[in-house]
Parts: structure tokens; C-alpha cells; sequence
């Protein structure tokens, strides 16, 4: 049985508790937060559900279970604050709405263009492209808590994540997921959609598909990703209207951005921007070497750093 654990997110950061159970008190969930993030137990503030509501945890005595949280369950972790506090906080309300104005949820059928964010191509293009649609900037660094996100989630449930579906026994994979030059693929997109809570859409341009990760979960946001057989890039909508933000979340009932992503995924199929490298010979247009499916220019990649490949015409 897979074991007891907890997402918890907070402005300090964001890990999985584990070590609890249905049986634990809320006494044992505020000393765990408290030591993830420094707040003192008596000023700690939990929020669940969709929308999130604020969990009583006056009683200290009570059960998790009676509390309606169970395992795999998302909590926002806050700190009670005092009124000078508050004060502070509006204050900077508009700052802060400025900031986050690429997260632009309520923006339904908001007219603009689908574009592509290029990422380095450094093998960790999945996690920084998933990075820039949370965050709305290329930090390549934000790959290796996703990776460590990842290793905890597969390593927890090893009767979920076999040998069979990893490919490795599971704690060889739990290593190789953290290491750098590791490249993230279906498995590490469905583990982050679940974690983040929230749909992942990635436009195949080889097939001219759109493969979505969580969609059976009811998640409220959906973000899309690129992906043209060897490298992902994030998507964003670029507003017509000149005064507008750029937005890179949007709700799952907006089929106008999933029919947006369809027809850019047929679109980049018909201009063959994709490298199908299982079916034509491969050209690094670094270094002009000509390559002959998947393996070579894996190999070639992590050998020389060169990640830039052409299709060779047949």
C-alpha cells in the first residue's frame, strides 16, 4: 500500500509530508509544518479543497481523517498574521497583481496568438517550461525541485511506478530523475500535473496531437507545452490589444485555447517544425554531423552539449 503523504504549499516553498496517517492529529500536522516552514505552530493557517477553505485546527486532538484530509491531498500553508501586518500586505496589492498578471485565469476567450517561450536546451527543457507558465520567467534552476518532487512521488509508490512502467527498478529511477542531464518525458509530466494540480496540455508537432496530462482529474487550469521530439517549450497567449498581458494559465472550459493549441499542432506538423527522430536522419546544425534515429542523437546530445537537430529531406 502506497504510503500516507501530503502536498503543502507555502510562500516559503513547497514539499510532501510524509510520515503521518488518517489517524494523525492536527497537533502532529502543525508540528510537521512548522518545521518545514518556521512558522510556530500557533500561528499556522491551513487551507484545502478547491476553492480553498481554511481547516479548523483549534483542536488540537483531532484526527486528520475527521478533518476530510486524505492522502495525496494539496494544503496551502499560511501565517496568521497580525493587523500591521495586513496593512502591509494591501499595500502591495497592486504590486503583486502586476507581477502576476501572466496568470490571467479569468481571461476567457481573451483574443491573441498562441506563441512559443524558447528554453535552453539544457535537459532540463521540460521543467523550465513548466516553470515559466507558473512563474512567468525562464529560470533554469526550478528543475531540480521538480526532479526532487518527482523522485519523492515515484519513490513513495512503488506498486504504482514498477520497473515495468519506469523502465528501472524504482529507486534506480529515483536516482536517475535527479541527476541533470536526465530528460523528463510522460511520466514526470503526469506526476507534476497531479502535484501542481492543474492540466497539462503538450502539443505533439510530430503527430499534430494534443496529449493532455490530467485530464480525467477535474483540475480548474489547464497550461500548454510544445514538444517537438526532442525538446519542450511553453505556450503563451499573446494579447492583440496593446496594452495586454500575456497570459499562460487558462481554465479548462476555455475550448477556444484548446482549439488554438489543435490548430498549432497541425500547423507545425504541415511546416515540419518537429524532429521525428524514430523515422529520418538527423543533422546537427551545430556541427553539421548527419545522425541516424533516436539513440545517435541522444548519445550525440549528451556527448557535445548540442542540442539544436534539422530533419534530413528524404
Amino acid at each position: 500500500m502506497a504510503g500516507f503523504a501530503l502536498k503543502v504549499k507555502c510562500k516559503g516553498g513547497q514539499n510532501i509530508v510524509k510520515g503521518l496517517t488518517a489517524h494523525s492529529t492536527a497537533s502532529e500536522l502543525k508540528q510537521q509544518l512548522s518545521e518545514l516552514f518556521s512558522i510556530k505552530p500557533s500561528d499556522i493557517n491551513v487551507l484545502a479543497g478547491f476553492p480553498p477553505k481554511s481547516v479548523n485546527l483549534s483542536d488540537n486532538s483531532i484526527t486528520l481523517e475527521a478533518l476530510g484530509i486524505s492522502s495525496g491531498d494539496t494544503l496551502i500553508v499560511e501565517e496568521k498574521l497580525n493587523s500591521e501586518a495586513k496593512e502591509k500586505i494591501a499595500a502591495k496589492k497592486m504590486e503583486q497583481e502586476t507581477q502576476y498578471a501572466h496568470i490571467a485565469e479569468s481571461q476567457l476567450n481573451c483574443p491573441g496568438i498562441l506563441m512559443r517561450k524558447v528554453v535552453p536546451s539544457d535537459n532540463s527543457c521540460l521543467f523550465t517550461s513548466i516553470g515559466y507558465v507558473l512563474n512567468g520567467k525562464v529560470d533554469p534552476t526550478c528543475g531540480q525541485y521538480m526532479r526532487k518532487i518527482i523522485a519523492e512521488a515515484v519513490g513513495s509508490d512503488p506498486e504504482t511506478y514498477s520497473e515495468a512502467i519506469l523502465g528501472k527498478p524504482n529507486k534506480d529511477y529515483c536516482t536517475w530523475i535527479q541527476k541533470t542531464d536526465s530528460w523528463g518525458g510522460a511520466i514526470e509530466l503526469s506526476i507534476l500535473s497531479n502535484f501542481y494540480g492543474m492540466e497539462m496540455a503538450v502539443v505533439d508537432t510530430i503527430n499534430a496531437i494534443v496529449n493532455r496530462f490530467g485530464e480525467d482529474k477535474s483540475f480548474g487550469n489547464r497550461i500548454f507545452l510544445i514538444f517537438d521530439g526532442i525538446h519542450y517549450d511553453p505556450l503563451f497567449l499573446e494579447p492583440l490589444t496593446p496594452d495586454g498581458t500575456i497570459q499562460t494559465m487558462f481554465q479548462v472550459d476555455d475550448e477556444t485555447m484548446l482549439e488554438k493549441a489543435r490548430q498549432l499542432a497541425l500547423e507545425a506538423q504541415s511546416s515540419r517544425q518537429f524532429t521525428d527522430v524514430d523515422k529520418f536522419t538527423l543533422k546537427c546544425l551545430i556541427c553539421q554531423s548527419f545522425l541516424k534515429g533516436q539513440t545517435e542523437a541522444q548519445v550525440h546530445a549528451k556527448e557535445t552539449g548540442h542540442m539544436n537537430f534539422g530533419e534530413v529531406a528524404a
